[in-house]
């Protein structure tokens, strides 16, 4: 299969550069495939699992939130706001996250304390379920 350069690059720093086959990753209306020779894209990133399959055949699974990806002249740029390998996510400080976003949702006495609980437990969810996806 043909391949083409990403490059995945956060507030925190760079987090990948190399060839790649495939990246999937969860948009604001859905997920998306890129595959080499793409056309040239842009769009927003939503809130889920990443997933990148390199040049030597392995695929690498992330908890990937917020941002934007660009497709220019064949290559792709991956800028999210949160992206965390699988391998690198702390599972039991997702739990603990969980756990005090639930309290917080029970508690909340104003709607928006009730939109930042449901966001902390959206992202402590999709951490846990990505970092079950190590190889």
């Amino acid at each position: 299969m043909s391949t083409f350069h990403l490059k995945i690059s956060t507030p925190d720093g760079l987090k990948f550069d190399g060839e790649v086959e495939r990246l999937r990753v969860r948009m604001i209306d859905g997920d998306v495939s890129l595959l080499a020779r793409h056309a040239d894209y842009v769009s927003a990133v939503g809130a889920g699992e990443a997933a990148i399959l390199t040049a030597d055949g392995q695929t690498r699974c992330a908890a990937c939130i917020g941002g934007m990806v660009s497709v220019v002249d064949g290559a792709v740029t991956l800028v999210p706001t949160t992206f965390e390998w699988a391998e690198d996510i702390d599972v039991d400080w997702a739990k603990r996250s969980a756990q005090d976003a639930i309290r917080r949702k029970e508690n909340s006495k104003e709607q928006q304390e009730l939109v930042f609980a449901e966001m902390k437990l959206k992202r402590a969810m999709n951490r846990l379920r990505v970092s079950s996806m190590k190889e």
